[in-house]
């Protein structure tokens, strides 16, 4: 899974993530925004399901984080919809609204963000 942690004109924390990953990357930029607080938050509800059966997860504005012993799912808010609203033949992109990865890939990812954004 790889990322790119980069700061726009403003000095803002941006992450890019590699393709099929983009979700987590909206999710870094849209409901983390450098919260350390909600960084420890996931770390520790991650610490807390690895090795069990639990599930934890956290609704934010523009995205949910969802995550199990094993898995994360990073999903947008908006991606809810009925098959009814495509026409015959038309598929979704959906490529940047839902990705999947594996706890300890996540959890990397997130050391580096907070080990980035300390880095001022």
């Amino acid at each position: 899974m790889d990322h790119e942690f980069l700061r726009d004109v403003t000095g803002t924390v941006r992450v890019r993530m590699s393709m099929g990953h983009e979700a987590i990357g909206h999710w870094f930029n849209e409901e983390v925004k450098e919260n350390l607080a909600l960084l420890e938050e996931v770390e520790q509800a991650a610490q807390s399901v690895i090795g069990s059966e639990r599930q934890w997860q956290r609704a934010g504005h523009e995205y949910t984080l969802w995550l199990d012993g094993e898995e994360v799912m990073v999903r947008a808010n908006q991606l809810a919809f009925s098959g009814d609203e495509m026409e015959e033949g038309m598929s979704y992109y959906d490529e940047e609204s839902l990705s999947l990865c594996g706890v300890e890939d996540f959890l990397q990812v997130l050391r580096a963000y907070r080990e980035f954004i300390q880095q001022k």
